[in-house]
């Protein structure tokens, strides 16, 4: 498009460049100003080299060229660079000036064209997203040049388009293809439906189809969302999500499209097939290159990247499916990170972590790299689109993008947008079309939303669950057992709900909203710790909870430090930072909680605003760590000692009891969050008979694998029950070697303990697996079910959609009982939230009842 001078927004400041496209970016500042920004209107921008808080500094003025801002830092970095070597002129247009600490702004990039590749590829190389005329999210813009490219089309609605592609996606996945791996690579087997999954795959790669609610009309290419034409052929959307269930080889079948296409681009031409179908690949595409950023980086390796807990599955699954050698094999990760390109270009496969990708500079090669293909696994951890672990991925330059997660809502459907921006799914990438085409119809409720979500979902993902997939699997039954009490713990449970409902009565009556999340976090803690075993909680220190509203001002690091050792024993939060489970956690002053080397990394960077939460100033003295464990606390962790076992430790040992009794082979996990939990049943296990093996999150991936594998054998020698880490195994491991899975306190989000589930109920499995779930009656516990089924509901809040995985405070007042809103409930189901017929009670003994818990029951009588 040219710039021409009949809209401010065209870039006729510079007659020989022509605009490349625009990017989305913040005003800041602007409260600090006396001039404000009224509706929609132009802003000019003023390039400040000089400026001594920033060299980068890019100034925003009003049309009377007064002052109301600055570009926010991230995007003036970017851009600053660029505009001083006179590769690009900038001009910003803001849609809505109603917000007044961060004002959006659409910055419009004038380029001359044979500046465009080199443009691009700066902006790449960033978080920041350049959207150009080839998406249809260019119609977001509301410069008049740009909305000049509207077509002119019969109006139909939204619902019409999306029947539409429904209807065309049943005609179109009417057959069922499969394919066979090359078996100069892949050694096993595939079952059928990995072949049918591997056949899906590789036709979504070699996809020359226009991407979904895109047509040809009349020579134009229409987007029939947006209304956006373009004369140029949009991209193929090769990728998508691969969501079968987990524990149906999607590893395997992963391996099995990497050695395929490995072996297409070696001239191999020889198709195996079945005799039922044969696949259609598709064209290839006109330019292998076309993807490319000319920059010498583009390789043929396959970037993997998962959790740490996950890399060691990938590595088993070479191992065990592979031909030793035939796919060369990087580990980007830790201190073996390569320094240069050519070493990762030397491979078919590189793994690393989200974690690794997010802490490194832009400069290091992971980074840099135009791969040939992307796979999120267990891409679920992408699902706060905001953080920087999910900007970063999103970022990266690839031809083909997979998402795979069998989980891929968790939280809700905002979990899909992140994805939606990692695959590039225009106009579904942008969060203006995700809210009102799919969230916003889902939050109120109208079917239509729901039907959308489905459409979507059929376009551009594979679920297949364990039934579809007629593996003939042994059965899962889920059960729960109720544990009631001993006296004393039930004295104890209901002296510490009393003190607390007391302290949070006074915090609120305070009107201090962080003393009130720091409260109730601890105490939801400590009401867990005494359902599962006393010994698990420092009884002492939760009076000292109502002094946290001065931590921060008194500064009294015993009492942060205090704290934080009694929160470290759970694993109910994340570090707000990285979004994952904390490692090496720290305090800080203003009593908020992080990895140490993520706020680290984060307050020593130049112009740091301090706390990312309160944004209070901090210095790295100022970080806590949690006190040593002193022998006191080693010496409450005996069995020896003279409290007695907790109800639930004694049930668990009888149910173990009766299991061997029944089947001396037999093999069992048992979950928990604590690990003291952990290391606390070692001795009772040990002392009746039963030989054990620990896996928490502690230990390092070579210690890990090592202990899986032991429990995985079969022989007397090798361990009879495994004690494992919720959080730290729940996830891409494999523990078929069991077939009795206890939980020892429920985890708030179901889809934590399904994914524990089928570390056991997966491919591999010959026995029936059981499954119970400790619960303490009339207790938080049974509150933390009915929260359970309230997070399954599909439709979230306008306000919860941060993706996040931790409480709100709703969250916890209701679990504590301090929201009034719940009362009417509360009355039909009894006090512990849930259905008052399908809760027996026996005294001192054990009650297992189906799994109850559901939908139909959940706000039902």
């Amino acid at each position: 498009m040219h710039s021409g001078d009949d809209d401010p927004g065209s870039g006729s400041s510079s007659s020989d460049k022509f605009l490349l496209g625009f990017i989305m970016a913040n005003i800041v500042g602007g409260p600090h100003y006396d001039d404000t920004l009224r509706g929609r209107t132009l802003v000019l921008l003023l390039r400040e080299p000089y400026n001594f808080h920033d060299p980068n500094a890019i100034q925003v003025l009003n049309i009377h060229a007064h002052p109301v801002g600055y570009i926010e830092r991230g995007v003036a970095a970017v851009l600053s660079p660029l505009i001083d070597d006179n590769l690009i002129t900038i001009e910003a247009i803001v849609p809505d000036a109603r917000k007044t600490y961060r004002i959006p702004c659409q910055i419009h990039i004038f380029a001359r064209l044979h500046d465009f590749d080199a443009v691009k590829v700066a902006i790449s190389r960033s978080s920041l997203r350049l959207i150009t005329e080839s998406e249809a999210a260019f119609t977001l813009s509301d410069s008049a040049a740009v909305k000049a490219t509207r077509a002119e089309t019969k109006s139909k609605s939204v619902d019409a388009i999306f029947d539409l592609l429904n209807t065309n996606l049943a005609n179109k996945n009417r057959a069922v293809d499969i394919l066979e791996p090359p078996r100069s690579i892949i050694r096993t087997k595939l079952l059928p439906h990995q072949k049918e999954g591997l056949a899906w795959l590789v036709r979504r790669e070699n996809a020359d189809d226009m991407p979904p609610f895109w047509e040809e009309n009349n020579g134009k290419f229409v987007n029939s969302l947006t209304a956006y034409q373009t004369d140029t052929r949009p991209e193929p959307l090769r990728g998508g999500i691969f969501a079968d269930e987990m524990g149906l080889g999607k590893t395997l079948t992963l391996l099995s499209l990497i050695a395929f296409d490995k072996m297409s681009q070696m001239g191999f031409s020889k198709k195996s097939r079945s005799d039922r179908k044969s696949v259609t690949l598709g064209k290839r595409p006109k330019n292998e290159d076309e993807c490319s950023l000319r920059t010498g980086m583009k390789t043929n390796a396959t970037l993997v990247v998962c959790p740490p807990s996950v890399m060691s599955s990938w590595i088993t699954q070479l191992e065990d499916h592979t031909v030793p050698g035939a796919l060369k094999t990087y580990l980007y990760y830790g201190e073996r990170r390569a320094k240069d390109t050519e070493e990762l270009k030397k491979h078919d496969l590189v793994l690393t972590t989200y974690t690794t990708l997010s802490n490194e500079s832009g400069s290091m090669p992971g980074k840099q790299m135009e791969w040939r293909r992307i796979i999120l696994d267990e891409a679920h951890t992408i699902k706060n689109f905001s953080a920087k672990l999910s900007m970063v991925v999103s970022g990266l330059n690839a031809k083909y993008r997979w998402a795979v997660t069998g989980t891929p809502i968790q939280s809700g459907c905002i979990d899909l947008f992140s994805i939606m921006v990692f695959l590039r799914f225009d106009p579904f990438s942008e969060r203006k079309y995700w809210r009102r085409l799919v969230q916003r119809p889902l939050n109120q409720g109208k079917e239509k939303g729901l039907t959308r979500l489905q459409v979507l979902m059929e376009a551009i993902a594979l679920r297949r669950t364990k039934d579809m997939a007629l593996l003939c699997l042994p059965p899962k039954t889920v059960e729960i057992c109720y544990v009631e009490l001993s006296m004393e713990e039930r004295r104890r449970y209901d002296r510490e709900k009393g003190e607390i409902k007391a302290l949070l009565t006074s915090i609120y009556c305070r009107r201090n909203e962080g003393s009130e999340y720091t409260a109730m976090l601890s105490s939801i803690l400590r009401l867990r710790q005494i359902c599962t075993d006393s010994k698990l909680c420092k009884y002492q220190s939760l009076h000292n909870i109502a002094n946290m509203e001065g931590a921060a001002s008194s500064y009294n690091p015993e009492l942060l430090q205090t704290l934080l050792g009694q929160l470290q024993d759970g694993e109910d939060f994340d570090c707000p930072i990285c979004i994952s489970t904390a490692v090496d956690i720290v305090i800080t002053r203003c009593a908020h909680f992080f990895c140490r080397d993520c706020i680290l990394t984060s307050i020593q960077k130049k112009n740091s605003s301090g706390c990312p939460i309160c944004r209070r100033k901090l210095s790295e003295s100022e970080l806590f760590s949690p006190p040593e464990p002193s022998e006191t606390d080693s010496g409450e962790l005996s069995s020896k000692s003279e409290t007695p076992l907790s109800s639930k430790v004694s049930t668990l040992i009888k149910l173990l009891k009766e299991s061997r009794a029944h089947d001396p082979a037999l093999k069992s996990v048992v979950f928990s969050q604590f690990r003291k939990l952990l290391l606390l049943l070692e001795e009772p296990l040990s002392e009746a008979g039963f030989k054990t093996s620990r896996l928490d999150g502690t230990m390092n991936a070579k210690n890990r694998a090592n202990v899986i594998e032991q429990f995985q054998l079969q022989g007397s020698d090798s361990p009879t029950v495994l004690l494992a880490s919720l959080r730290a195994s729940s996830a891409g491991i494999n523990l078929t070697a069991a077939s009795r899975l206890y939980f020892m306190e429920p985890w708030w989000n179901h889809a934590v303990e399904e994914q524990a589930m089928d570390r056991v109920h997966r491919i591999g499995q010959e026995k029936p697996v059981k499954i119970v779930r400790f619960i303490a009656q009339n207790s938080i516990e049974e509150r933390m079910l009915l929260l359970q089924e309230k997070k399954k509901q599909l439709p979230r809040e306008e306000s919860s959609e941060t993706g996040s995985e931790g409480m709100g405070i709703a969250d916890m007042r209701f679990l504590l009982d301090c929201d009034r809103c719940y009362d009417v409930l509360l009355y039909s189901h009894g006090e512990s939230g849930l259905p008052i017929n399908t809760i027996s009670h026996s005294h001192g003994g054990i009650n297992l009842k189906p799994n109850i818990i559901g939908p139909r029951n959940y706000g039902k009588e």
